[in-house]
C-alpha cells in the first residue's frame, strides 16, 4: 500500500473522529441538508457546527454548496456509508463478544455464598 493511500485513509478517520462528526454524515445519509436543519436536528451551537463542517469539508467527506442565504450539505460518496454501516457491525460483534464474555463468568460463580460471622 501506498504512503498516499494510508495518509488519504487517515485523513479520513481523522475527519470522523468526533461523534458529531459522524452524526451530521449519518444524517446526510438520507440526502442533502441545509445547515440550519443539521444544526437544529443536532442541537449543536451554530459556531460549533461550523467547525465541525468546516473538518468534514477539509477532509473532503461532505460537499457544500450555496443556494441564497442558505448553505446545503450532502456526502461526497456515499461509499463511506458502507464503512460506517461496516464499523457498525463490527461495533455489534465486539458487544456480542464480550456479553457472551460476561455470560460466561456469570455462569462460573459459585450459586451459594458464605455468609460472614
Amino acid at each position: 500500500m501506498s504512503d498516499a493511500l494510508r495518509q488519504f485513509k487517515s485523513d479520513i478517520f481523522q475527519g470522523l473522529a468526533h461523534p458529531t462528526r459522524i452524526a451530521i454524515v449519518e444524517l446526510l445519509r438520507a440526502g442533502e441538508l441545509p445547515a440550519g436543519k443539521l444544526i437544529e436536528k443536532l442541537e449543536l451551537e451554530q459556531a460549533n457546527a461550523s467547525q465541525h463542517l468546516a473538518v468534514l469539508r477539509a477532509k473532503q467527506i461532505v460537499v457544500s454548496r450555496k443556494a441564497g442565504n442558505q448553505v446545503y450539505y450532502s456526502i461526497r460518496d456515499r461509499a463511506l456509508l458502507e464503512v460506517l454501516d461496516i464499523l457498525r457491525r463490527y461495533f455489534y460483534a465486539q458487544l456480542s463478544s464480550t456479553v457472551n464474555m460476561l455470560q460466561e463468568v456469570a455462569n462460573e460463580r459459585p450459586q451459594s455464598r458464605l455468609k460472614a460471622h
